[in-house]
């Protein structure tokens, strides 16, 4: 890119913000963007920031160069950070009555300049001399403030372990200046709610860090000023002045849950906390939504905080139950979402109770759970009003759905068939029969149901209830009542009694629109938990499935209703299968026929493919050796059309996937059996895959190895199968941007590879295509996508333990490995070293330690060599000043390896050795 004057820039913004044709506007964004990507942006940015056009063409500005110090400051030489520091400050001074967004984009782009910069020192005092003379600079200084620490952590920073715990320790060390000069600011601007909710979040940033000296703190003006101002009538305080003063205080008891480090501000904030309830109690009766959730959010990180003490020492100290109280008192406020402020506060003191394993500790905390799901319970009512049945796709269905995980977690403390006794007294007793409050009712019901004891007699008076719902009630109620049925389908397997009324209820109320697919989920249940007391039922159930469409049943409840019916089959006997499985899969086979066969323009085969797929999925039937599966003759006779529909739209990759989905559960489905099929599948495959580079065809041969690679007789043809794919893949693979541009391709290709290693290692290893894709995987260590970069380094533990595993080609394969390493072990192993030196993220270095493992168990003196040589040239400086990694440090992971004892030590000291970098 060619560098653009100021005056083009503008007028590119201009047309991004002002323009109102769609296409114009987003050639502007296009252009914008590979002009931040450039080298010019860093002089652009900073000559708009001088010129202050206008607000769009500033804050453009200013964000290009915060964007550049984060992604891009290697581009410039280490001298030149001193300038661009200078830069930025000056156009902070010039700036900052400007626009907040344009402030807070050079606060970030200093603060991020701050952390890459080792030869800026005592940022904070420098800061403080700059910025801290006058009021009207001092809002700058507050927010600079703020995003430092919060800057450190930052993962678009890759400064490494060492630079950021450098960083710290300077921010630590200037702790003390801070709090003076947030104390300070306090007393100057005692009537300026912006600085004072500039001090709060400031102060919260902070606090974070942990450097504060705890006693100060607990004592400071600061403290005791945040605490007033929540106590304070809601009319004397802004919202957002109390929500900064709330956020300050939730970062205060995070940090103080160290009780070691933090215990005289744990204490002091347990004090101040307990003083709160008369507040929320004023603002619950003023109404006030905002200054009530800030407070919830308050009591829950006091719990959250205080847990371990709650857990252990209960009615003690910081243990105090009373926490609990008040925590119940915000999950009963009217507004369901402070109630669900509080739900992982909940969920973590169930866990807590959980591992505990001891009952008097549950009996302590048991009431407070009922009382919860009590709570719970009326949050879920929806609105009397309401027509039709419930909504999952909505606010309040999603709160609902979080509300059953809570309650699924929390209800071993109340136990499940107490409480869905309790829930039931309350379904029947009720005086009102208010619709909704039985709804509620039953959908607690459902959450609980799986769990209640399968011996339960209380359920054999229950389900009578439902079957005799009256014909008018709300369609909601028999909604909610079906699903409790699905829920209880473990219970009717032991209680076989209720299947027949149970079916006939689900078969009748199938037919009502509304409840056809919660009708088609229970079904699915019942089927899947009493599949050997079902095969009567089979046949009007192939007929429901055949009906779905015209019953509108919904997608994913059809494919599960298939999944239930098609589990009938495994406790029928065998030429019943075969009439079974013919009869689920005729209406599938017959619509991608007509599909097939259709002239112009053809229907989209995907759904039939779907539910043909889960019918095979599905199929379970276990076969003597040496006789034919009862599928095997239905799946030969579907092949065609299958075939057929692979060849009609071999271009469209996302009916390829579902062919492929298709084939691969048909093989699973009748496993040996399937060998028929090779013949016209492989030389299709193949074909296909050469026009389209379709990836989901390697997947399908990744299938075919494992089911048959352990044949003699089919090897060969695997092996040419895999030869011809893998040559096309490599070629693909090696082009501009390849490893980065196919992903998924990577991701399948070594996934095939790695099953060739593991069925037939010795032929695979001396065939012509192994050795390029040993230098392909190589080169896609460095990939940072999870999921590819796994498969290969899966390949390549795979390769290398084909060398140490038992077989009876072990001697063979020994040498070829060996032949291998000689060649590329040192190669290989810088790979690895790379990708643990920042080339992919720490989450996916275990992978990346399992290869190193893998050559250490190989050949431990070569492994060790070669990672020593593979450290010797990794760069440890990236500017003067910022180490990266030490050589002591270097060598402490050189011998973490070297003395590994297990897989798990080379783990730990991967992740080490990967935190340095990142």
């Amino acid at each position: 890119m060619e560098k653009p004057s100021v005056e083009q820039v503008q007028s590119v913004i201009n047309t991004l913000y002002s323009n109102p044709d769609p296409h114009s506007k987003e050639k502007a964004s296009e252009w914008l963007g590979n002009l931040q990507r450039s080298m010019h942006a860093w002089e652009i940015a900073d000559n708009l920031l001088m010129m202050n056009i206008n607000i769009e063409t500033t804050y453009f500005a200013a964000q290009t160069m915060r964007t550049k110090i984060q992604y891009c400051i290697s581009e410039l030489q280490h001298h030149q950070y001193e300038s661009l520091k200078d830069s930025i400050i000056n156009h902070l001074s010039n700036l900052h009555s400007i626009s907040q967004p344009v402030v807070t984009q050079l606060c970030l782009a200093l603060a991020d300049l701050a952390v890459q910069m080792p030869q800026w020192t005592d940022v904070v005092s420098s800061l403080y001399q700059r910025f801290g003379s006058s009021l009207e600079s001092l809002p700058i200084l507050l927010e600079i403030l703020t995003v430092l620490p919060e800057e450190v952590d930052s993962h678009h920073l890759r400064v490494g372990a060492n630079r950021r715990e450098g960083v710290l320790n300077d921010l630590r060390g200037s702790a003390n200046t801070t709090l003076y000069l947030l104390s300070t600011c306090l007393e100057k601007c005692p009537a300026s709610e912006k600085i004072r909710v500039k001090i709060f979040r400031c102060a919260g940033s902070w606090i974070l860090l942990g450097a504060f000296p705890p006693i100060e703190i607990a004592n400071s003006k600061l403290l005791s000023t945040t605490f007033e101002i929540l106590s304070n009538p809601t009319s004397n305080v802004s919202d957002t002045l109390h929500e900064a003063a709330a956020d300050f205080i939730c970062n205060a008891l995070y940090t103080s849950e160290d009780i070691a480090k933090h215990q005289p501000l744990a204490e002091a904030l347990f004090k101040q906390v307990m003083l709160l309830p008369p507040a929320y109690e004023a603002a619950i009766n003023e109404e006030d939504f905002d200054r009530s959730l800030n407070l919830c959010r308050v009591f829950t990180e006091m719990g959250e905080s205080f847990l371990e003490q709650i857990v252990h020492t209960p009615g003690k100290s910081l243990g105090d139950l009373q926490t609990l109280n008040f925590l119940l008192t915000c999950v009963q406020h009217n507004q369901y979402e402070i109630a669900e402020v509080t739900f992982n506060f909940w969920y973590r003191l169930s866990e807590s109770i959980f591992k505990l394993q001891n009952e008097n500790q549950v009996a302590i905390f048991k009431p407070y759970f009922e009382k919860l799901i009590a709570a719970l319970s009326l949050h879920c009512r929806m609105e009397p009003d309401h027509e039709g049945i419930p909504g999952d796709d909505n606010e309040f269905g999603e709160f609902r759905e979080r509300v059953a995980d809570l309650i699924k977690d929390c209800v071993f403390i109340v136990g499940s068939t107490s409480c869905f006794q309790q829930m039931y007294l309350s379904l029947v007793n009720q005086s009102s029969q208010s619709w909704e409050i039985s709804e509620a009712i039953l959908f607690v019901m459902a959450t609980i149901a799986r769990s209640v004891s399968l011996d339960s007699e209380l359920v054999s008076q229950f389900l009578p209830v439902l079957l005799n719902l009256p014909t008018n009630v709300h369609i909601a109620v028999k909604y909610t009542s079906i699903r409790v049925i699905g829920e209880l389908a473990e219970w009717i397997e032991k209680h076989p009694d209720f299947i027949d009324p149970l079916m006939q209820f689900l078969l009748t109320s199938v037919q009502t629109h509304g409840l056809s697919s919660i009708c088609a989920s229970a079904i699915e249940s019942i089927c899947l938990s009493c599949h050997k007391e079902m095969g009567r039922h089979f046949d009007v159930l192939a007929q429901v499935v055949a009906a779905t469409d015209s019953l509108s049943i919904s997608g994913e409840a059809t494919l599960g209703m298939i999944k239930g019916v098609s589990k009938i089959l495994e406790g029928v006997t065998a030429d019943k299968v075969t009439d079974g499985f013919r009869r689920l899969c005729s209406t599938q086979v017959n619509a991608l026929s007509q599909i097939v066969n259709a002239q112009g323009t053809s229907p989209d085969p995907t759904l039939w493919l779907d539910r043909l797929a889960a019918v095979f999925r599905f199929t379970e039937h276990k076969v003597e050796e040496g006789k034919a599966h009862p599928c095997q003759e239905v799946i030969e006779e579907v092949w065609p059309i299958i075939s057929s529909v692979c060849d009609k739209y071999q271009m469209d990759n996302r009916i390829i996937e579902r062919c492929c989905r298709c084939i691969r559960f048909a093989i699973r489905c009748i496993g040996k059996s399937a060998r028929n099929l090779l013949t016209p599948l492989v030389p299709q495959m193949v074909r296909i895959y050469e026009a389209h580079r379709h990836s989901c065809f390697l997947y399908l041969a990744s299938i075919l190895v494992d089911e048959y690679g352990d044949e003699q007789v089919c090897i060969p043809g695997l092996l040419e199968m895999t030869k011809a794919m893998s040559l096309q893949t490599l070629q693909l693979l090696s082009g501009a941007q390849g490893l980065v541009n196919h992903p998924d391709t990577i991701d399948d290709l070594y996934r095939l590879s790695s099953r060739c290693l593991q069925k037939f290692p010795l032929m695979f290893l001396q065939c012509n295509i192994a050795v390029p894709a040993i230098q392909c995987a190589i080169a896609a260590s460095t990939l940072q996508h999870r999921e590819a970069n796994a498969s290969v380094m899966k390949f390549l533990k795979e390769m290398i333990h084909a060398g140490t595993k038992n077989t009876k080609n072990h001697h063979d394969c020994v040498n070829l490995v060996h032949q291998i390493l000689s060649t590329h072990g040192q190669e290989l192993t810088k790979g690895l070293i790379n990708a643990c030196a920042g080339g992919i993220p720490t989450y996916m270095v275990p992978e990346v330690a399992d290869v190193i493992w893998e050559l250490l168990c190989f050949s431990k003196q070569d492994a060790l060599d070669w990672v020593g040589q593979a450290l010797h040239s990794l760069p440890t400086q990236a500017a003067p000043g910022h180490i990266v990694a030490t050589r002591e440090q270097l060598q402490q992971f050189h011998q973490s390896i070297s003395s590994a004892r297990s897989q798990n030590a080379v783990w730990k000291a991967a992740k080490v050795f990967s935190r340095l970098f990142m």
